[in-house]
């Protein structure tokens, strides 16, 4: 079966957020998405609230709820107690926890699992004990694979952002397919779902899934939001379903 996809919809959310209207909704364009075939939403609400707001998220889990009860809600962030209760709030089905510092732009590196797995394994108990799925951000290294299992996680997210980056560069490109693939390849003979994220577009997912056949699910947002600028959310939502091999 295909890799679902998750829309992020953070960068519609600091589009919204640079007047004080309420448009773009995102509530709306989550709508669209998800009308058009999406598997879930993601969201990164992130302390300064800069793109997703807390207040966003009561929203988009009653749109799930009520609209499209087959899709999941998927709510990534570092696992602060301010974190914890939002998602113990808001019950996604799935968390996904990175390792970011509340200054950073995006998520660009994965967890040091040797040196956070006293830290994760009593928070993905948490969680897990709440009825979510927990996905743990990681590099396309596996080194510390075998600790990402000990916390008792159920996948593993890997971060393809230096593969996004080689979109002018074929042999680069290559390169880190054989480190995503690689990477992948220890998580399944550990038992762990593989989720992937970051800067993924229409062009370079068929690479990727070749890559990685089993992979369970991708989570875009500013390559998807981009694209939705020029086509519409519904047509680059089904262009990416096709991307994926639906």
């Amino acid at each position: 079966m295909p890799a679902k996809l998750s829309v992020n919809l953070n960068a519609v959310a600091l589009l919204r957020n640079r007047r004080d209207l309420p448009w773009p909704s995102v509530v709306g364009l989550g709508r669209a998405a998800l009308a058009a075939g999406a598997a879930g939403l993601t969201v990164h609400p992130r302390p300064d609230q800069r793109h997703i707001r807390f207040s966003d998220l009561a929203d988009l889990r009653a749109l799930i709820d009520d609209e499209f009860p087959q899709a999941e809600f998927n709510i990534e962030g570092f696992p602060s107690e301010d974190f914890l209760a939002l998602v113990e709030k808001h019950q996604p089905e799935q968390v996904t926890l990175v390792p970011d510092d509340p200054a950073q732009a995006t998520s660009d590196h994965g967890w040091d699992f040797p040196g956070k797995t006293a830290f994760l394994a009593p928070i993905v108990a948490r969680l897990k004990a709440s009825g979510m799925r927990v996905s743990l951000f990681a590099d396309p290294d596996p080194l510390g694979y075998e600790q990402a299992k000990a916390t008792g996680a159920d996948r593993i997210e890997l971060y393809t952002g230096p593969y996004g980056a080689t979109h002018d560069d074929p042999k680069a490109a290559e390169r880190e397919l054989a480190r995503l693939s690689r990477a992948a390849a220890v998580a399944r003979e550990l038992g762990l779902g593989v989720n992937a994220g970051h800067d993924l577009t229409v062009d370079n997912l068929p690479a990727l899934v070749r890559a990685i056949p089993d992979l369970l699910e991708v989570s875009i947002g500013h390559g998807l939001t981009a694209d939705a600028l020029m086509y519409g959310m519904p047509a680059t939502v089904a262009r990416y379903r096709a991307a994926l091999g639906h």
